[in-house]
């Protein structure tokens, strides 16, 4: 099998100069992050009661803590030395180190044929007991607007302004299924970025669906936004539209293969932790090995508020990481001896 840590950061908040700070017996207070005025509060992340006694770790405030794709390094490491140590049984494991997989190209370059691995776990940042083998069909939309002509009907006006017909554009895709007001399991549009002037504006979006066909049915409206917004235009104007599909939903793979899921779910009642299965929303290595047919659902870290300075892990929750990952290791050696005595 295969395990997934991931060596840098989310481009999302400073990732450099970090200084974390330890908050030993945590207390259930409010914590000052560093000098300034940010504060770690339970008020605000009522998951800190959960954290009374234990050890928390926080950046300073002004960096990520970096624990999303850090932690887990350290977590499969210790459980590597866990295994060497107490002589667990256990096949064949590999460690694929990888940059964040949200740049949407994570496991590109990753050879498979190098390894014999039937399935893998990706270890992200997730809260104690976190599970999820479900997650978006994710495409990226580009849209490239520009403007050399007129309108036809109305040439005395000037030049067509792209930046008005992004507007336009916009506008079309349902207030309810931007990505700030859907519901989570609903999917969504999310216009991640635009850039623009009069003659030349682009705009990419994300377009995000658990379901396979209201996801080819988004792909197909943004078409049709495009089409009928261009309609009118001067030949030298036009509208030009791309989607790349970047990840396909993980659980096509995993639902053939659903002792992956039970060996992690049965790992994390043997540490005593209750299994949280959860959709995720976010793009992980797991959705990029669908292609190759090769389950891998995310387990937890022990961390919370990830992408921000108020990003936090628990030091007994990187513990249990490791403790879940050992287990899971011995379960599969396991799984693995029983299918073949069956086969044979």
């Amino acid at each position: 099998m295969v395990l997934f840590p991931h060596v840098d950061t989310s481009p999302d908040f400073v990732g450099k100069n970090i200084k974390p700070q330890l908050i030993e017996n945590y207390h259930g207070v409010d914590i000052v992050l560093g000098i300034g005025n940010a504060v770690l509060s339970p008020v605000m992340f009522p998951i800190l009661h959960e954290m009374i006694g234990k050890t928390i770790i926080t950046s300073d405030g002004k960096t990520l803590l970096g624990t999303e794709n850090k932690a887990d390094i350290a977590e499969i490491m210790t459980a590597i030395t866990h295994l060497i140590q107490q002589n667990i049984p256990h096949g064949d494991i590999y460690i694929v180190f990888t940059p964040d997989a949200k740049i949407g190209h994570g496991a590109n370059n990753i050879d498979l044929k190098k390894f014999n691995a039937q399935w893998a776990y990706n270890l992200v940042g997730r809260g104690i007991g976190g599970l999820e083998y479900e997650n978006f069909n994710i495409a990226n939309v580009r849209i490239k607007i520009i403007s050399k002509g007129m309108l036809k009907e109305s040439s005395k006006e000037g030049m067509v302004n792209t930046l008005t017909l992004a507007t336009r554009i916009h506008n079309q895709i349902p207030s309810q299924e931007i990505a700030t007001y859907s519901i989570v399991d609903k999917g969504f549009y999310h216009l991640s970025c635009i850039k623009g002037t009069v003659e030349k504006t682009e705009m990419n979006y994300i377009i995000c669906n658990f379901d396979e066909q209201n996801f080819a049915k988004r792909k197909r409206a943004m078409f049709q936004i495009a089409e009928e917004q261009g309609k009118d235009l001067h030949p030298d104007c036009y509208i030009e539209l791309t989607v790349d599909d970047i990840c396909y939903n993980m659980n096509k793979v995993v639902c053939k293969y659903p002792h992956v899921i039970d060996i992690a779910k049965q790992a994390m009642i043997d540490c005593y932790i209750k299994p949280n299965v959860q959709l995720n929303r976010d793009i992980t290595h797991r959705e990029l090995l669908v292609d190759y047919g090769i389950p891998c659902p995310n387990i937890f870290t022990g961390g919370y508020n990830f992408h921000s300075k108020y990003e936090f892990i628990c030091l007994e929750g990187m513990q249990q990481a490791v403790d879940v990952i050992v287990r899971i290791v011995a379960l599969t050696a396991q799984y693995v001896k029983f299918d073949r005595m069956a086969a044979n």
